[in-house]
């Protein structure tokens, strides 16, 4: 399972859950969603969210073993 560092990231920016969904092109619930660790994202949108953070992937999301 990812989990992901995406509020803690955005926190830092100074931005919405709706200002990074315009950045990466996908709705608001689905940024809801992926901060809640209910939806892991295809790897194209989870390379569009560490780039919008300008982060490397591994500095916004970890793999977890269950």
């Amino acid at each position: 399972m990812l989990h992901n560092k995406i509020v803690v990231c955005r926190a830092e920016k100074g931005w919405t859950q709706e200002e990074l969904a315009t950045r990466v092109g996908v709705s608001r619930q689905t940024i809801a969603t992926l901060e809640k660790n209910k939806y892991n994202p295809s790897l194209i949108l989870a390379f569009k969210i560490a780039n919008a953070f300008e982060k490397p992937l591994t500095d916004v999301f970890d793999y977890l073993e269950e």
